[in-house]
């Protein structure tokens, strides 16, 4: 039986990070699109958000990806990335099973 004590290990050391949790934060609040859904940001968006250089928000984004927090899809140029709700509600849940 394999431990699920890397993926926590990995996810909270991403959301140890006040920039990462603000970068959470921007993406919760998103951009709607027209048909009232949260389409995600692109790193501009967020660059624009959280007042941090592109090659800093995308260092953040790798870890935040990686540790399965935020999806990334790449649509031409651009890559938009969401939150990755199901896996943070996970991570609630494993946190108030396990302390």
């Amino acid at each position: 039986m394999t431990s699920p004590a890397p993926s926590l290990d990995r996810t909270l050391h991403a959301i140890a990070d006040p920039t990462r949790r603000r970068i959470l934060g921007a993406l919760k609040q998103g951009r709607v699109n027209p048909a009232g859904k949260n389409s995600g940001l692109c790193a501009g968006d967020i660059e624009d958000r959280v007042s941090l250089s592109q090659p800093t928000i995308s260092h953040h984004m790798a870890i935040l990806t990686k540790a399965g927090l935020v999806e990334a899809v790449k649509q031409g140029q651009w890559r938009w990335y969401r939150r990755n709700e199901k896996a943070l509600r996970r991570l609630v849940k494993s946190l108030r099973a396990g302390l």
